[in-house]
């Protein structure tokens, strides 16, 4: 949210329609984005989890009069763009370890797009050897890995609130590989899943189990991998970033280099920082602590298609 709202405020002829689900994300966070003055600029606190704010997003983008009507373009991983701008992420992160043979990357992961890029990478031939899938409680995705299933379960809350998601959204664009490339299939799955809550795939493809190793952390977990990283190297990793140490440390390759990729500041979760590493515990960002006591903005609104749709519209 607030990367896009850096991009695009006070930009003339485009106004930017945030969604976040109220009450489930920092405090810094909600004010990176609700502080930001610029009138293009619209926050919305959907009272409801990321999945509801995700299928509102879908729903809106469904809706083909109404997308056209108000030419309605997404700026998080919905955006093809913004996978193929991640993809190069992996590149970078092999030259920068000297081009190796083989090696392994970390990604924590919740609505599967960074992880996508990776896979993406691979498939374009970069030597990664078994991306590692790290997921918080919310394991809809190891889950997935491990037995074929694709079954929605209840949204928990957890340290790591970017990955409180049961529902990625970039799923089906993996299950087009792994289906063989055929949309039907695909199309099929994902109504199943829409229908029932789960369903179940069976895979001919050699690459699927060579792709991936997975796994989870709980907070409990998560905050144990922040606390012996800060121990070992004096770094302060987010909490986000600390789920993927923590699958790390149980599934990697250990013979082969691993680079984990990180997620925020960690000034942003200054709660579960000193959860981890104790009260006394401060991190700070100047640009963050300059927003503790400015003005902010939003709307409130439920998780409901309609009613955001309506708000686009007042506000054009």
């Amino acid at each position: 949210g607030s990367a896009a709202i850096a991009g695009l405020r006070g930009r003339q002829g485009i106004q930017v329609f945030i969604l976040f689900p109220e009450g489930r994300v920092s405090d810094l966070q909600e004010r990176q984005m609700t502080s930001v003055p610029d009138e293009n600029v619209h926050c919305i606190g959907i009272e409801g989890s990321f999945d509801d704010c995700q299928s509102i997003v879908k729903s809106l983008f469904n809706d083909l009069p109404f997308k056209r009507r108000w030419r309605l373009g997404a700026v998080n991983s919905v955006n093809w763009a913004r996978i193929l701008a991640q993809t190069v992420y992996y590149f970078q992160a092999w030259v920068q370890l000297g081009c190796p043979k083989r090696f392994q990357a970390a990604v924590p992961t919740g609505n599967f797009g960074n992880i996508f890029a990776g896979f993406v990478a691979r498939q374009l031939g970069l030597p990664l050897q078994p991306l590692i899938l790290a997921t918080n409680s919310n394991d809809i995705l190891h889950r997935f890995f491990q037995t074929g299933r694709y079954a929605r379960g209840q949204v928990r809350s957890t340290l790591s609130p970017a990955m409180d998601i049961q529902v990625a959204s970039n799923f089906e664009r993996y299950l087009y590989y792994s289906f063989g490339c055929q949309p039907d299939r695909v199309s099929d799955f994902m109504q199943r899943f829409a229908e029932q809550g789960r369903a179940e795939a069976s895979f001919n493809t050699p690459s699927f189990d060579a792709a991936f190793r997975t796994g989870c952390a709980t907070d409990g977990q998560t905050k144990e991998a922040l606390a012996s990283f800060h121990k070992r190297t004096g770094q302060v990793v987010d909490p986000h970033t600390a789920v993927g140490l923590a699958v790390a440390q149980k599934v990697r390759q250990p013979d082969l280099p691993l680079i984990c990729l990180a997620t925020a500041h960690p000034a942003k979760f200054d709660e579960a920082i000193q959860a981890a590493l104790g009260a006394g515990t401060e991190v700070r960002h100047p640009a963050l602590e300059a927003l503790r006591d400015a003005p902010t903005r939003k709307t409130r609104l439920a998780a409901d298609a309609e009613a955001v749709k309506a708000f686009i519209a007042s506000c054009n």
